[in-house]
C-alpha cells in the first residue's frame, strides 16, 4: 500500500504554502488595520469580503478549471492573489484595500477546488480517510506557521506582505512539476438549497452560525488582542495557541461523535462554548489565564463544523452528498460574511470585549433553535414509527435481519429459535414462536441439525454479499 504523503507530496506542499501565506495575510491585516485605528467596522468588513470572495469563487472556480485545466487554473489564481497581496503595499486606500480582499478570497478558493477535487478524485477508496487526514493537518499547520511568522516582522512594515507574495509564488512549483495525471473537470453541482434544509436543519444551523463565530474570531481576535495592548508577536502566541487547539481536537471529537449521539454533542459545545465566551468576556485579560481560556475556545469553537458536516452526510443518500456539499460551502461562506459585520459593529459601539461577547449570543441561539428542532423530529419520529408497512416477503421477517451486517447473531438466534407445541407435539419455526400455517413439522434431532446449519450459514453472512448469504439461508433450509 503506497503511503499518501509520498503519493500527494506535491500537493501537500503546494496546500502549506498557500494556507501559511492566506493565514499571515490575515493576521497581518487585522494588526496593521489596528495599528493604524481604523474603525472595527473596517476590520469586520475585510474579513467578510475574504469570505464573500470565498462564495463568489466556487462559482468562478468551476468554469474556469472546466475551461483551462487544474494546473493552468491554480497557476492563474496564485498569481492574482500574489498580485493583490502586493496591492496592500501600494495604496493605503481602505475601499481598494476592501476590493483587495474580496480578488483574495475569490483566487484562494479556485486553488482549494483544484487541490480538493484532485485529492478527492484520485485517492484511493481504502485511503480516503487517510489522505483527506492529512490534508487537513498539512492545513492547519500552515495556519500555524502563518501565525507564528507574523511574530519575525514586529514592526508590521512591508516584509510580511513580500514574504505573503513570495509563498504564493512558490505554491505554484510544486503542483507544476508533478507527475500526477490530471484530474477529469469539474462538475456543478445541483443546488438545491431548501431540500437539504428539509432533511438537514440541524446540520445547516450549526454551520451557519458556527461560520459566524469562526469568521469572526480569524478577522478580529488580531485586532481583539492588539487592543489589549499585546505586541505582535504576544498577538501571533495568542492565535497559535487557538488554531493548535482546534488541531488537536478533531481527531478525539471525531471519535467522541461515533460514540454519542451528533445532535447531543454539538448542543454540549454550545453550552460548553457560550460559558467560555462569556467568562473571557467579562474577566480582564491575563497572560496565562487568557491562554488557557483561548486554547478551550479552539477546541470547542473549530469543531463545530467537522461535527455539523458528519451528522448532515449522515441525513442524506450516497447521491446526495455533492450537492450537499456545495449548500454546505454556501451556507458557511455567507455565515462567515456576516459574522464580522456584526461583531464589529458591536466592538466599535460597545468596547473590545464585545468579540466574544457576540460569539456568546451565537451559541445561546444556536442551543434555542437545535433544542427546538431536535424536539420537532423526535415528535415527527413517534409519529411516524407507529405504523410500519411490510412486504411480506424476506424483508419483513427475522430472516432479512439475519441479512443485515448491522444485526448480531444473538438477537437474530432470539428471535429464531424454534418453539415446541406440546398439544400438537411439534415445533414451530415461526417468528417469535407463534404458531402459523407454514409450521414446518419434524423431530426434535432433525431441527437441531436444521438450526445449527442455519446459525453457520447466518454467522457467515457478517462478511459475505447479500446474495450469497440469501442463498446460504435458502440452502439450510431447503
Amino acid at each position: 500500500m503506497t503511503n499518501p504523503l509520498r503519493t500527494f507530496a506535491s500537493l501537500y506542499s503546494t496546500t502549506l504554502l498557500m494556507v501559511l501565506a492566506g493565514g499571515l495575510l490575515t493576521t497581518y491585516l487585522g494588526l496593521r488595520l489596528s495599528v493604524m485605528h481604523v474603525p472595527q467596522i473596517w476590520i469586520g468588513g475585510m474579513m467578510s469580503a475574504y469570505y464573500i470572495g470565498l462564495v463568489a469563487g466556487s462559482k468562478i472556480g468551476h468554469k474556469l478549471i472546466a475551461q483551462v485545466g487544474h494546473i493552468r487554473a491554480f497557476v492563474a489564481s496564485a498569481g492574482i492573489v500574489a498580485a493583490s497581496a502586493l496591492g496592500h503595499a501600494l495604496v493605503d486606500e481602505l475601499s481598494v484595500w476592501l476590493l483587495l480582499r474580496l480578488i483574495v478570497g475569490m483566487g484562494m478558493m479556485c486553488q482549494y477546488m483544484v487541490l480538493e477535487s484532485w485529492l478527492n478524485e484520485q485517492a484511493e477508496s481504502n485511503q480516503r480517510g487517510t489522505v483527506f487526514a492529512s490534508y487537513m493537518i498539512v492545513s492547519y499547520f500552515g495556519l500555524i506557521l502563518g501565525q507564528g511568522a507574523i511574530s519575525i516582522f514586529p514592526e508590521l512594515g512591508l516584509e510580511p506582505l513580500l514574504l505573503i507574495a513570495i509563498c504564493f509564488s512558490l505554491c505554484i512549483v510544486p503542483i507544476s512539476l508533478t507527475r500526477r495525471l490530471h484530474p477529469a473537470p469539474l462538475v456543478p453541482a445541483p443546488l438545491k438549497i431548501a431540500h437539504y434544509w428539509k432533511k438537514a436543519p440541524q446540520a445547516l444551523t450549526t454551520i451557519a452560525i458556527g461560520s459566524m463565530i469562526v469568521g469572526s474570531f480569524y478577522g478580529l481576535a488580531p485586532a481583539y488582542a492588539s487592543n489589549l495592548g499585546l505586541p505582535p508577536e504576544k498577538v501571533a502566541t495568542y492565535m497559535t495557541a487557538t488554531i493548535l487547539a482546534g488541531l488537536l481536537a478533531q481527531w478525539p471529537m471525531g471519535k467522541l461523535s461515533d460514540i454519542m449521539s451528533r445532535s447531543r454533542l454539538i448542543r454540549i459545545n454550545c453550552v460548553l462554548l457560550g460559558a467560555l465566551a462569556l467568562a473571557i468576556t467579562f474577566i480582564p485579560y491575563h497572560p496565562v489565564i487568557s491562554l488557557v481560556m483561548t486554547f478551550l475556545f479552539g477546541i470547542l469553537g473549530f469543531t463545530f463544523y467537522p461535527l455539523a458536516t458528519a451528522l448532515a452526510n449522515s441525513r442524506v443518500e450516497q447521491n446526495e452528498r455533492v450537492g450537499l456539499s456545495a449548500t454546505i460551502l454556501l451556507t458557511f461562506g455567507l455565515g462567515a460574511s456576516i459574522g464580522p459585520l456584526i461583531a464589529s459593529t458591536l466592538m466599535q459601539w460597545l468596547g473590545n470585549s464585545m468579540l466574544y461577547g457576540f460569539m456568546s449570543a451565537c451559541t445561546i441561539i444556536l442551543f434555542i433553535r437545535l433544542h427546538y428542532v431536535h424536539s420537532k423530529q423526535k415528535v415527527e419520529t413517534n409519529v411516524t414509527q407507529d405504523y410500519m408497512m411490510a412486504t411480506g416477503d424476506l424483508v419483513s421477517s427475522p430472516l432479512a435481519a439475519a441479512l443485515d451486517p448491522r444485526v448480531d447473531v444473538e438477537s437474530i438466534q432470539e428471535h429464531m429459535t424454534p418453539s415446541f407445541n406440546a398439544d400438537e407435539d411439534e415445533y414451530d419455526l415461526g417468528a417469535d414462536g407463534v404458531d402459523n400455517d407454514d409450521a414446518v413439522e419434524c423431530n426434535e434431532e432433525q431441527l437441531t441439525f436444521c438450526f445449527d446449519t442455519w446459525q453457520t450459514d447466518v454467522e457467515a453472512t457478517q462478511t459475505d454479499s447479500t446474495d450469497d448469504n440469501q442463498a446460504n439461508v435458502e440452502k439450510a433450509f431447503s
